[in-house]
Formats: C-alpha cells, sequence, structure tokens
C-alpha cells in the first residue's frame, strides 16, 4: 500500500490491464468533481459496497479522497478484506486537478458520455417538444415511451408517453401491437432518450424511432406542464420465441458471443480476470425468481449507470435473461464502453442454486450493535452521552432527535471515554461502531427506528434547517439537484453539461471507448 503521484494513477487508470478506481468521497463531494473513471465508493460505507464492485481481491485498486486522509483509513480496512494491491493517488482529488487533469461534475460519467458519442458519431434522430406538439395537432400517429424506470416515470413524464423502461420494448414486441408508427423514446434528459432509440432502431430494423430532445427537461423548459403521479401499468408478456429470434439476428450482426453455462464457469475459473454475472431482466421478473448466480441489473440502468455494478474497468462481463435479446442489448453497450462481453441466455430454467464456481470472498460480517429506544437516547444524552445522527444531512435537517449532532464515518467527532448512541441504517451504524470504538468510545449503541417511528411513539422532533450548513454536508449533491422539480435554470444547467461532456474528454478517455460502426439510416 503506497502513495502514488497523479500522473503515475493516470497512467496506470488507462493501461490495457483490469484496475478499479475507487472514489471513497461522499456524494456531494463525488458529485462536484471526479476523475473520469473514478467509481463511487463513500467511506461511510465502504465494506457494504466494495465486495460487489471489485469482486477480485487481487485486482489493483486506486483510491482518491480529498488529500483528507481517507484513503489511508480506507487500505487499512480493504486490506483486512483481502485485498492486495492497493494505492491512492497522494492528496487526493484536489492533487489530481492541480497536476492538470479534469474533475468531471456530475455522476454516471462514462455512461453518459457515451450517450453523447453515440449522439455525435451515429447522428440519432431526434424530435423537438414543438414538432411533437405539431405531430398531435395533426392527429398524426405516433407512440411514445418513457425509458426510465417505472418508479421515475412516477414522478414526471411527458403527457401521453407509456413506460417502457430501455431494451424492453423490442423484447415485447408482438404484445404491443403496434403498426409502422414512429416511435418516440423519452428519459428526463438525453442519455436513456438517445440509448433507447438507438437500442430500438438496431434491435429493429426499418422502424422510424426518434428521441425526444433533452427528455422531460426539455419539455419543460419548452413551457409545457409535464404530468406527475402517473402509475406505470404492468409490462405486457413478451412472445419468447419472438424475442429469442430477434436475439440471434441480432447477435449475429454484431458480433456478439453467446455462451452456454459450462463456458461462463470456464471464464470464471480464470483467476487473472474479473467476470460479473448479471441478471437484466425487468426487477419485476427477477424478484419473482431470483438466482443466487446473478445479481439483478435492469439492462437499460445498467447502460444508464454502469458504474453502480462494475468497479473495474476492462473487466469481463456476462449478461443474462430468458431469450438472450435483453442480454445481447445491454452486452452491445457495455462492449463500447470497453468491456468485454457475454451473453447467457434461458435464465429462467437454472437450477435455483447455480452459480458460478468463485472462491468465497472474505466478506465483512457486521455485528449487529445493541440497540435502545429513541426516548432513553434522548435521556442518555441528556446526562452527557453523545448522540450522532448517521443519516442523511437532509434528513437530519428535516427532523431529528433532541440533542442528536449530525455525523457521517470520514468525520466522527473525538469520542474517547464516551457512550454513543447512534441513528440510521444498520450497516452505516455498525461499519461507524468499529472506528469508534477503536477510537476509544466506552460503548456504542444503535438507536431503534426511524424518523417516523419516533413520532408515532409521541417524541417531539427538531428541526435545523441551517445545519450542518452546505459546506459540511457532504452527502448531499447540490449540483442541479431539483433540476426535475420545476427549477428551470438547474434544467438548462444539466443539459449545458450532459452536451458539454465530450469537451472535457482528454486523448486517453477517449480512447476508452470502442464504438462500433453502425447505419441507422433504415430507421429514418
Amino acid at each position: 500500500m503506497a502513495a502514488i503521484d497523479p500522473h503515475e494513477a493516470k497512467r496506470r487508470l488507462h493501461a490495457p490491464s483490469e484496475i478499479a478506481c475507487l472514489d471513497l468521497r461522499e456524494h456531494g463531494q463525488y458529485g462536484e468533481g471526479h476523475p473520469f473513471l473514478a467509481v463511487p465508493c463513500p467511506y461511510s460505507r465502504l465494506e457494504v459496497m466494495v465486495t460487489a464492485l471489485v469482486p477480485r481481491r487481487d485486482v489493483p485498486i486506486i483510491l482518491v479522497d480529498e488529500g483528507d486522509g481517507v484513503a489511508r483509513r480506507a487500505a487499512a480496512r480493504l486490506a483486512a478484506l483481502g485485498y492486495a494491491e492497493i494505492d491512492w493517488i497522494d492528496g487526493g482529488a484536489p492533487a489530481w486537478a492541480a497536476a492538470g487533469y479534469t474533475l468531471f461534475k456530475g455522476v454516471n460519467l462514462p455512461s453518459k458520455t457515451l450517450g453523447e458519442l453515440v449522439e455525435a458519431q451515429w447522428h440519432i434522430p431526434a424530435i423537438g417538444p414543438d414538432a411533437l406538439e405539431a405531430w398531435r395537432s395533426e392527429h398524426r400517429s405516433f407512440q411514445l415511451f418513457d425509458g426510465r424506470p417505472a418508479v421515475e416515470f412516477a414522478k414526471m413524464t411527458i403527457p401521453g408517453s407509456r413506460s417502457m423502461p430501455n431494451g424492453e420494448a423490442g423484447h415485447r414486441w408482438e404484445a404491443l401491437a403496434l403498426e409502422a408508427d414512429p416511435v418516440v423514446i423519452n428519459c428526463a434528459g438525453r442519455t436513456r432518450s438517445i440509448i433507447g432509440a438507438a437500442g430500438l432502431a438496431l434491435v429493429q430494423p426499418g422502424l422510424p424511432v426518434l428521441a425526444l430532445e433533452n427528455g422531460t427537461q426539455g419539455w419543460a423548459l419548452s413551457g409545457r406542464a409535464l404530468a406527475h403521479g402517473q402509475a406505470a401499468a404492468p409490462l405486457p408478456a413478451a412472445q419468447t420465441d419472438a424475442s429469442r429470434q430477434r436475439a440471434d439476428a441480432f447477435m449475429a450482426a454484431h458480433g456478439l458471443p453467446q455462451i452456454d453455462r459450462a463456458k461462463a464457469e470456464r471464464l470464471a475459473r480464470e483467476p487473472d480476470r474479473t467476470t460479473y454475472l448479471l441478471d437484466v431482466r425487468d426487477p419485476a421478473e427477477h424478484s419473482a425468481a431470483p438466482h443466487a448466480a446473478a445479481r439483478s441489473a435492469p439492462g437499460g440502468q445498467l447502460v444508464q449507470a454502469t458504474d453502480q455494478w462494475i468497479g473495474v474497468r476492462r473487466a469481463r462481463v456476462i449478461l443474462a435473461d430468458d431469450t438472450g435479446l435483453r442480454a445481447a442489448l445491454a452486452a452491445f453497450w457495455l462492449r463500447q464502453l470497453g468491456y468485454e462481453t457475454y451473453v447467457l441466455a434461458g435464465i429462467d430454467a437454472w437450477p435455483a442454486d447455480w452459480r458460478l464456481p468463485v472462491e468465497p470472498f472474505r466478506r465483512l460480517h457486521l455485528a449487529a450493535l445493541p440497540e435502545v429506544a429513541a426516548s432513553e437516547a434522548v435521556s442518555q444524552a441528556r446526562d452527557g452521552d453523545l448522540l450522532l445522527d448517521l443519516r442523511g444531512s437532509f434528513d437530519y435537517r428535516a427532523a431529528h432527535l433532541p440533542g442528536a449532532a449530525w455525523s457521517i464515518r470520514p468525520r466522527l467527532p473525538a469520542v474517547a471515554g464516551r457512550r454513543v448512541l447512534l441513528a440510521g441504517e444498520a450497516n452505516i451504524t455498525a461499519l461507524a461502531a468499529i472506528e469508534l470504538i477503536e477510537v476509544g468510545a466506552v460503548s456504542v449503541h444503535r438507536i431503534a427506528g426511524d424518523a417516523q417511528t419516533w413520532r408515532d411513539a409521541g417524541l417531539a422532533l427538531e428541526t435545523s434547517l441551517g445545519a450542518p450548513a452546505d459546506v459540511e454536508a457532504i452527502d448531499f449533491l447540490f449540483f442541479v439537484h431539483d433540476r426535475h422539480d420545476g427549477n428551470l435554470d438547474a434544467a438548462r444547467r444539466y443539459l449545458a453539461w450532459e452536451m458539454g461532456l465530450l469537451g472535457q474528454l482528454d486523448e486517453a478517455e477517449r480512447s476508452e471507448y470502442r464504438l462500433d460502426a453502425v447505419d441507422l439510416s433504415r430507421s429514418r
């Protein structure tokens, strides 16, 4: 374990071998600026998240912090989990910027940049709000699909749009019973509109598919009202034989390898490669028939936010589903992102206990903290015990127990000789407790319940709209955070940010992508 300078870190990140770059800073810090390939893995949740993000214990890891010593602390935690090759950027993110490298704002940078590259190079057909409204006025027949998950669709969507997460329309095409109408794909901004339109056009050659320019934000900026609280209808059942035929044609056209379980096992046994196995079916399907073999990673979201599931650059990714079509489409997009991808179909017929034959990872087993009732915690705080609220900073501002101070794992206060009471999620409080005991806390207890149960028990909660101060609320991303809630200036800033991503890339960052040559002219 050692500190390395930013130039050496940059060289390693763009070398051809596998590597993980984990940004340990909290969500607000990360979103305000991070290295392009850095994957968010906040120190407050490090041990809970890292084994899924980086499943191979001997993959090289580079850590990023704020130059505040958190990386050194995290390296020791990772070593205790069995990770063998851990370094960190000397001086953290500030040193990265001082070395002349860009700190990128926002989240899911590689995935969002893919959307902008696809738009720039493949020239995805698009339609603006004015033209779409004119189609409606002319009673022109068309289909409008919202390519986001159902929960985002319910928050806000274009009036008349139908919930159809990216990847699902091609799979369920016969059940949609559409004519040769143009299909318009919308999302909240740009990426999923662009990727969704391109993907459906590739799966259904000859179908006219367009992206709605700038999604719901562009619609609002045009002066039009959004629909709120729309319940997504259940997705229609697919005709599996037809979906398999489309999958076979798509894989053949784009050179995507389909493997069986025996090949997946052979790949997973190779000791010097990281292999992920992800179930890209709709979450409802995964919940109805979960498998020990594969984590749920809905295909449209996996492409939109790849770094939520995959922490190792240039890793192998096996995508699984029932017919192969949704897996093939996700595999196609992940290949553009620089991953080695395979399709493993037939997940609905797998033995429920089948899994990849990989060595069990040394996971951290968090002991449950002893609990204390909220009323008793308040009483103990009055008597001098330290009551720390580890929930989100804005949750704390809205309502917290009397006497509680807001805190977070990388910035825990001095506790030597004190009894400590913690409010927050079980895993988060358990991780913080490890450190508190190490630095001298006499005891650590978790406060049972949450704000609602505390209210139900008759406790009077306090609010503090200015505390913690914005500069201390490192878990909260202020960067255009209310762009979906009527803040049109925030929406403008966000769209400008997305469209400006390509101009920020250096040559090495651009070379991480492998965009295929495709012809979408038949879909126009």
